[in-house]
């Protein structure tokens, strides 16, 4: 396998990622620079969610239209573009409009750098290349706010977008050196409806659960937007069915394997959107940590992700997909039910093993189910199944944060008082159950699922094995 090609989406993935949680550890003091309070600059965080709810639909369209490679450069073009407005906004419409400008160019590269992966990479070699793209999903969350709070802290807010520019630059010159060239194919016009449609739907849906659980406005406005959204939904669905060539192709959900990646895949990253907006609160406000201490704890996990990497596919193709994920699916969601046992008695060595265990283990499901989406989809339909995979992505992610911040809020509301350690336990009890639910979806799978992905049966002979065996290094 060509291992630049997934180095280089992956670095681009890694800088979208950090970003979208680096941020978030530096609201106070970009609000004092830019004269607003942090509760009013999280419609900043919020508008460039909705941002890519909206334009995700639409990418596989454009890199069909204008070609693969050529919208993953502009895409990264668009994102230093907002990354220096963001940098240079002194007022609160200027910088929400900057992260709304950032999460168009996120909306491109993060589903269009996994087509041109999938088109690049043969199935055989699918799952070591996911692995690499799984890293920066896992990581960026993770390493995002001490990296944030050591900027704002010893530098200056502006720099946390800035250093985009450069690294931004350079996936360019990358993407256009290395990456192979994707000719544009001649696609059908733009099914305009079902883009509004689409877009009126998942935008409604992320920016109501956003501030149901990050209150910027009264949450009647969240719970009306969700409605709206899943209004847009239902008729999306309608035209969808009618449509001669719809923007998300549903069609894909007829396939066992395709249906019960994305469905199983969503179901678990509620609890994984969950951890990266409890953990740190549990820390800090639980333990009595400060930002700092709290981060470098929790970046065990991306140890733990990125080690994962290199016996990835070993084990999918000994094991097979199917039993792998049910397995791997159950023994995630019970780390995460660990967490809900951590009490500021608990020995440092402790969690933090637990910690890299469970970011070990995530890292190998999400490699999984990734590669598993595209297990049985041909190659002309790639482009469809690359949004709607990331649509669900970021909506499953959604309601894991605002499934997590409901827990809380119920949970100070029956006992009446501030946050307890107690509050936290039963949020991570709750959002562990729910992702254990996803090893259902995976029960009903087929022995061989995926097999012509994971080479799952394969191994026939002593030399088979040590070929295997060098295959994930």
């Amino acid at each position: 396998m060509n291992r630049i090609i997934p180095l280089i989406l992956a670095v681009a993935l890694f800088m979208e990622n950090m970003d979208s949680t680096v941020i978030a550890t530096s609201l106070p003091a970009i609000a004092i620079d830019i004269h607003t309070s942090p509760i009013a600059l999280k419609l900043a965080l919020t508008a460039y969610l909705v941002s890519l709810a909206i334009f995700i639909p639409i990418s596989g369209w454009m890199a069909d239209r204008f070609g693969a490679k050529n919208v993953f450069r502009a895409a990264i073009a668009v994102f230093i573009a907002g990354s220096v407005a963001c940098a240079f906004a002194n007022s609160l419409p200027a910088f929400v409009v900057s992260r709304f400008l950032q999460g168009m160019g996120g909306a491109m590269m993060t589903p269009v750098g996994r087509l041109v992966l999938v088109r690049a990479t043969p199935k055989s070699e699918l799952v070591a290349a996911m692995s690499w793209l799984t890293v920066p999903a896992l990581v960026g969350p993770l390493v995002g706010p001490p990296i944030g709070g050591f900027i704002t802290t010893y530098f200056a807010w502006h720099w946390i977008f800035l250093i985009n520019v450069p690294i931004g630059l350079a996936g360019i010159w990358l993407a256009t050196r290395y990456l192979p060239e994707t000719e544009p194919t001649e696609t059908p016009p733009l099914d305009f409806p079902g883009f509004v449609l689409s877009g009126l739907a998942a935008s409604g849906i992320v920016f109501g659960l956003s501030v149901v659980s990050l209150p910027a406005l009264p949450p009647i406005a969240g719970f009306i937007t969700v409605a709206v959204g899943l209004v847009c939904g239902t008729l999306y669905l309608l035209h969808a069915r009618r449509a001669k060539n719809p923007l998300l192709a549903l069609t894909l959900f007829r396939n066992q394997v395709f249906r019960s990646s994305v469905l199983g895949g969503s179901l678990f990253r509620i609890g994984i959107g969950a951890v990266p907006f409890l953990l740190p609160l549990m820390f800090q406000i639980g333990f009595g940590l400060t930002p700092f201490q709290s981060g470098m704890i929790t970046f065990v996990s991306a140890i733990g992700a990125i080690g994962m990497k290199f016996v990835t596919a070993l084990l999918f193709r000994l094991a097979g997909f199917r039993r792998v994920l049910i397995w791997g699916s159950l023994i995630a969601a019970g780390s995460i039910a660990i967490y809900g046992l951590f009490t500021p008695e608990t020995p440092y060595a402790l969690m933090l093993a637990i910690l890299l265990v469970g970011g070990f283990i995530r890292s190998m499901f999400f490699t999984g189910v990734n590669a598993l989406s595209y297990a049985e989809v041909s190659t002309a339909d790639t482009s469809k199944a690359t949004p709607i995979v990331a649509v669900f992505q970021q909506l499953s992610i959604a309601l894991g944060v605002a499934l997590a911040g409901g827990i809380l809020e119920v949970s100070t509301s029956i006992h009446g008082g501030p946050l307890t350690l107690s509050d936290f336990h039963i949020a991570f009890f709750i959002v562990a159950a729910v992702s254990a639910i996803a090893s259902v979806t995976f029960m009903r799978l087929a022995p061989d699922a995926g097999n012509a992905v994971s080479g799952h049966g394969k191994l026939t002979t002593p030399k088979t094995l040590e070929t295997v065996g060098t295959a994930g290094k």
